[in-house]
């Protein structure tokens, strides 16, 4: 009867609250009071006492470990447990609680194995273990959970093994994250048959290897894939991701991928996030990504990239960060760049191969913060147009073959916190109007050929390099 069933739930709390030291908890109205059981901090329950979830996530001081008595609340629809102090073991019992719904175990000392009996809740629609201790391998028992839209198994830095293709078979999972474990193995295939899933984030899984499958581009209604620092992934980027047509992110930086850069994710309309960097990308940069009319984010830096800089890039009007740096990039900086009037960063540093002159069109970026051009070839002088760059923080022209004397226009970047004009062949006066700069932090004008006095102010920024230029300090 209901009196019998309510006692029963009101039993299972009991014990607990013993077993996690309740008396020290945070928060605790209601709990061991004759009070409904619905007005127990974080416990919800229906008329006749059954309850129906239970929750930590607004109490601290939980600690001990997780009682199996637990499964006694066999009307359970969520069950979430925050608490760094939990420790033990996830008690397998759990798998008995038939109607649950939503599971969730964060920031705990929880360890073990994830029990394969967790396999069994047929109705359950969110499983996240985040942030845990947790050891072992996925048990492929979890890709017969049906009616599962969530599932996310991340940070616990004991779980090994690999991705079981079992998980392939959530036909409604729409959320997939595996990340900041210590998998290994290949990504299954059987991954490309999720065909509602949303997010697919595997990042951070040192132990991951092979190539990305093909499949993957069957993932029609995906909008972010994260593959990133899975150091072993490796090969050719499969053209069929082209066709995600939903894809807004694809990040997969810090990884060992190869070849040429697919022309077809040109073709992600949608895309607002391309990350390709610290890889082993060869060849040209696709003059098709210039179509990425959404894209905010460009980064390919540390790779072999080869060839010039597609003007075409010019037009990514959405564009807040292009990072090309550390590449093997020759010819000219197109001054198509100059139309990226969103623009936040520009970094083309340390490509050795390009060359002529700095276009005065970069003067024209309006909300640019950080501009990197070190390490290049390139020639001619400092265009007086950057000296428009009123939002700029960082400007770095080091190790070229600039000449000639530096415009006083720079003397107006008054956000300016780190000027590197060393290693080039400028000449004349260190400008005055620098001693001015009053939120300067780093300065560095060696390497060239000044001549006259340095500006004394300059000497009073904190990092700088003016003890190797054998000048005097200006007077006054």
């Amino acid at each position: 009867d209901a009196v019998s069933v309510e006692l029963v739930n009101r039993c299972a709390l009991i014990d607990f609250y013993e077993a996690l030291d309740g008396d020290n908890w945070s928060r605790k109205c209601n709990w061991l009071t004759d009070e409904p059981l619905d007005s127990w901090e974080g416990v919800t329950a229906n008329r006749d006492g059954v309850v129906t979830g239970l929750s930590t996530s607004r109490t601290s001081g939980l600690k001990g470990e997780l009682p199996s008595e637990i499964a006694r609340l066999t009307g359970l629809k969520s069950l979430e447990l925050d608490s760094y102090s939990l420790r033990g073991s996830i008690p397998p019992e759990i798998g008995e609680l038939t109607e649950l719904e939503r599971l969730g175990i964060r920031g705990s000392q929880i360890s073990g194995s994830i029990p394969p009996e967790l396999g069994g809740l047929a109705e359950l629609k969110e499983l996240t273990l985040d942030g845990n201790r947790l050891s072992g391998s996925i048990p492929p028992e979890l890709g017969g959970l049906t009616k599962l839209r969530r599932l996310v198994i991340s940070a616990n830095y004991g779980l090994l093994g690999s991705i079981p293709p079992e998980l392939g078979g959530l036909a409604n999972l729409k959320r997939l994250v595996i990340s900041d474990n210590e998998l290994s193995g290949s990504i299954p295939p059987e991954l490309g048959g999720l065909a509602k899933l949303k997010r697919l984030d595997l990042s951070f899984n040192d132990g991951l290897s092979g190539n990305i499958p093909p499949e993957l581009g069957s993932l029609t209604k995906l909008e972010e894939l994260d593959l990133r620092y899975n150091g072993g992934l490796s090969g050719r980027v499969p053209p069929e991701l082209g066709g995600l047509a939903k894809l807004k992110l694809l990040d997969i930086k810090g990884n060992r991928f190869s070849g040429n850069i697919p022309p077809e994710l040109g073709g992600l309309a949608k895309l607002r996030l391309l990350d390709l960097s610290g890889n082993r990308f060869s060849g040209n940069i696709p003059p098709e990504l210039g179509g990425l009319a959404k894209l905010e984010w460009l980064v390919l830096n540390d790779n072999h990239l080869s060839g010039s800089v597609p003007p075409g890039l010019g037009g990514l009007a959405k564009l807040y960060s292009l990072d090309l740096s550390d590449n093997r990039l020759s010819g000219n900086i197109p001054p198509e760049l100059g139309s990226l009037t969103k623009l936040k960063e520009l970094d083309l540093s340390c490509n050795d191969g390009l060359s002529g002159s700095v276009p005065p069109e970069l003067g024209g970026l309006a909300k640019l913060k950080e501009l990197y051009l070190g390490d290049n070839r390139l020639s001619g002088s400092v265009p007086p147009e950057l000296g428009g760059l009123l939002e700029l923080h960082r400007l770095d022209l080091s190790d070229n073959r600039l000449s000639g004397s530096v415009p006083p226009e720079l003397g107006g970047l008054a956000k300016l916190q780190s000027l590197d004009l060393s290693g080039n062949r400028l000449s004349g006066n260190a400008p005055p109007e620098f001693g001015g700069l009053t939120n300067l932090y780093h300065i560095y004008l060696s390497g060239n050929d000044w001549t006259g006095c340095i500006p004394k102010a300059l000497f009073d920024i904190d990092e700088n390099d003016l003890d190797e230029i054998n000048l005097p300090v200006c007077d006054g």
